[in-house]
């Protein structure tokens, strides 16, 4: 607990100086390091008021303690009750400190765009995609987020290429950023005429919405073609090209949005994912040049890593990061999918846990 209490004691030094530095006028007076820094500030609230608590018990515990071998038996029944009522909640304050003093992610509160796209497996891949869709839909929908449909690709039979959806909600990347990877399947397809088991896959990957001041992109980097949204015919047809394809030319990058009506409000949303994904990608290539860091966090984060199967057979779902097995799979197709992703949220608190105080 000793390399706990170092780390939450420089915690409260950074604290004193946020403050400092928040009561300088020129800080006041810059908006980018003004609320860079009163993010920071609002993320250790919680941490120094548990800090506090548990000094103000520990001292109490060391008062009592001291006051043991005095008085009379009554008195000394009254401290024992006392101690041990200190001593239990001095644990939980230190279980709780363990907790709060792990690094925050800062992309933790934002928004997601999610991708899901179909992998190997043919026509089967793209329903399996369009399962994954609809299961986060569920998810979404529990938990009181947004889900607003951005762009999606998709075959006769109901299943989707790739579809791509913004998720808005409180806490929706601290959720889903464990999803990112490869999901596969295992089941007999709608397609299948001989009753043979195929696997199949497809892919998630979970990026945090990100803000103008985040990454810059230069508009004479980003080429605009625009097209007429697709649709079911009649009426649904557009008449006029509202949908708007974006090309990054030094990343490679294209980004398509038809779900607005508008050519500007498509445009505005696609540069939006346009940003995501060259945020993601700068993220990508930091993470790969820092992989002993992998040690810390379940899964190395590479999105072609096989992370979870779905055994229609045995009504399992595994989770091979964690070697988590649930046998509720329709549950958890339903959107039911917090019992996972708690798992995978505690193992990735203990990982952290173990290498901080190794």
């Amino acid at each position: 607990m000793s390399k706990i209490i170092e780390k939450v004691q420089r915690q409260a030094a950074r604290y004193d100086e946020l403050q400092r530095l928040l009561s300088d006028p020129a800080i006041a007076a810059d908006p980018k390091y003004l609320r860079e820094y009163g993010q920071e500030l609002s993320g250790l609230e919680e941490l120094m008021q548990k800090f506090q608590r548990y000094r103000e018990t520990e001292t109490e515990l060391a008062n009592a303690r001291e006051m043991q071998g005095e008085g009379d038996a009554e008195m000394a029944d009254f401290l024992r009750d006392e101690i041990a009522s200190l001593d239990a909640r001095q644990a939980i304050l230190s279980e709780e400190l363990r907790k709060l003093v792990l690094p925050r992610d800062p992309r933790d509160e934002k928004n997601v765009f999610m991708e899901i796209r179909a992998g190997t497996g043919g026509d089967e891949a793209a329903l399996f995609a369009a399962e994954l869709y609809r299961m986060y839909a569920r998810y979404a929908e529990s938990r009181g987020w947004k889900l607003e449909l951005i762009e999606a690709s998709e075959i006769g039979i109901g299943g989707y290429k790739e579809v791509v959806a913004l998720i808005r909600g409180k806490g929706a990347y601290s959720r889903l950023k464990y999803e990112s990877g490869a999901h596969r399947v295992q089941r007999v397809p709608v397609t299948e005429s001989s009753g043979r088991i195929h696997t199949s896959a497809a892919t998630v990957a979970i990026l945090p919405e990100v803000e103008d001041v985040d990454i810059e992109i230069r508009p004479e980097d980003v080429k605009m073609e625009v097209f007429r949204s697709s649709g079911a015919g009649g009426q649904n047809v557009q008449k006029t090209s509202t949908a708007v394809r974006l090309y990054h030319v030094p990343s490679g990058l294209v980004v398509a949005c038809q779900d607005e009506r508008s050519q500007i409000q498509n445009k505005l949303r696609a540069m939006s994912v346009l940003r995501a994904r060259l945020f993601d990608m700068q993220q990508q290539k930091r993470e790969s040049e820092e992989r002993a860091s992998r040690r810390t966090q379940v899964g190395s984060g590479d999105r072609s890593e096989k992370i979870r199967t779905y055994n229609y057979p045995q009504s399992r779902v595994t989770d091979h990061r964690i070697n988590f097995d649930s046998y509720r799979l329709r549950a958890i197709l339903e959107g039911e999918l917090d019992e996972i992703i708690d798992a995978l949220s505690d193992a990735d608190q203990a990982k952290q846990l173990e290498a901080l105080t190794a």
